[in-house]
């Protein structure tokens, strides 16, 4: 698909190549990196391609200078934004909103902050928001919407982003943050954004991260639960999140699934939603994999992991499973990041694991970035 915006954007850099030779090169890069793995002859299954409009989550730029609002993407290698009116990633609904979103942005800008009260004698200077960024997650009841930006808004923003939720059906939750890793604070719900996994709906918090596209993620899903070919018992979900694989795991009442992530406050709308769901087979841990690995002791009895790491990888993790005398017979990596997941599959490949297959997701269409899943047996 052609996009007026691909000669200027840096989101879709591989645009302008037909399909086929797409396609074509993104694999050969998949395999170039994955030459760097100890084992010879790697498998490779069929590379799974995520096209156009299925993009439900994305992060757009705003400024407002002179009171004029500018909402898109950087420029190639530019910190310059590109004003957009549509993107051929994103959904229909997405698209379909972006006016709206912009109308948003525009009475916001114009209205001043809330301003710590001056000192005695002098006057209070207002502040407008000068820019920031939109964090847009389409959920399956509606658009949840986290607008980030430094300052407080002031009553007179909630007031517009009142009336404004009310006038956009589709946009059930609006919440605010300073910064990427801040408190989000929910300024209007209309209705709790629900996403299923598996066969069940499961409540997103605000700011939570989801995989860009529920193809991709049903992607990923699959090559999961194909991976783990009927095994069942005890199995670990390592850097778990929302819980993604957790939910189709724990469809199967002979498992026993232990769940396991670093942020406190996701994990808390984790068991909420378990609870909601009344699934008993899966426990939650608040653990830091990074510092604190799950130790032999920790997952005896486990016979299969999955890991699903940040771009880091899981290196702590898969050093202390590399370690085990009695290691589990089958681990499943899902990975963002080709590289990180070298060093971990060497790791695990020295120790005495088979790579039995690998295959690339393309979720992030006309770039640079891939993922993978991959299967490792004893």
């Amino acid at each position: 698909m052609s996009c007026p915006y691909q000669k200027i954007c840096g989101g879709c850099r591989y645009r302008d190549m037909a399909e086929a030779e797409y396609h074509r090169l993104k694999e050969e890069n998949f395999k170039k990196i994955l030459s760097g793995l100890s084992q010879e002859n790697i498998p490779f299954g069929p590379s799974v391609f995520i096209g156009d409009n299925v993009r439900r989550r994305a992060s757009m730029a705003f400024s407002c200078r002179k009171g004029k609002l500018i909402l898109g993407f950087n420029q190639s290698r530019s910190s310059e934004l590109v004003d957009i009116s549509a993107c051929c990633l994103l959904t229909p609904r997405l698209n379909a909103n972006l006016a709206n979103i912009r109308s948003l942005l525009e009475e916001l800008c114009a209205a001043p902050l809330a301003s710590a009260k001056a000192k005695k004698g002098r006057k209070t200077v207002p502040q407008y928001i000068p820019g920031g960024d939109v964090w847009l997650c389409e959920a399956d009841n509606g658009i949840d919407i986290v607008l980030e930006f430094c300052g407080t808004p002031s009553l007179e923003h909630r007031m517009i982003i009142s009336e404004k939720a009310q006038q956009y059906p589709d946009i059930i939750r609006i919440s605010h943050r300073e910064k990427v890793d801040s408190v989000t604070e929910p300024l209007i719900e209309k209705a709790k954004p629900l996403v299923k996994m598996g066969k069940y709906d499961v409540y997103i918090p605000s700011g939570t991260f989801l995989q860009p596209s529920k193809a991709g993620e049903q992607a990923l899903v699959s090559l999961v639960m194909k991976y783990l070919d009927g095994q069942e018992g005890k199995i670990a979900d390592l850097f778990c999140g929302v819980g993604t694989f957790s939910y189709p795991l724990a469809e199967n009442n002979n498992n026993k699934i232990l769940a396991a992530d670093s942020s406190a406050a996701l994990l808390d709308g984790f068991r909420r939603s378990l609870n909601k769901n009344r699934i008993s087979n899966v426990e939650v841990v608040n653990k830091n994999l990074f510092k604190y690995p799950f130790d032999e002791k920790e997952l005896a009895g486990y016979d299969v992991i999955v890991f699903d790491p940040p771009r880091a990888g899981a290196a702590a993790q898969t050093a202390q499973i590399a370690a085990f005398v009695n290691k589990p017979k089958k681990l499943i990596a899902v990975s963002c990041n080709p590289h990180s997941f070298v060093n971990d599959a060497n790791t695990l490949i020295a120790a005495g694991y088979h790579l039995r297959e690998v295959i690339l997701v393309d979720q992030f269409a006309f770039s640079e970035h891939s993922e993978l899943v991959a299967c490792f047996e004893l």
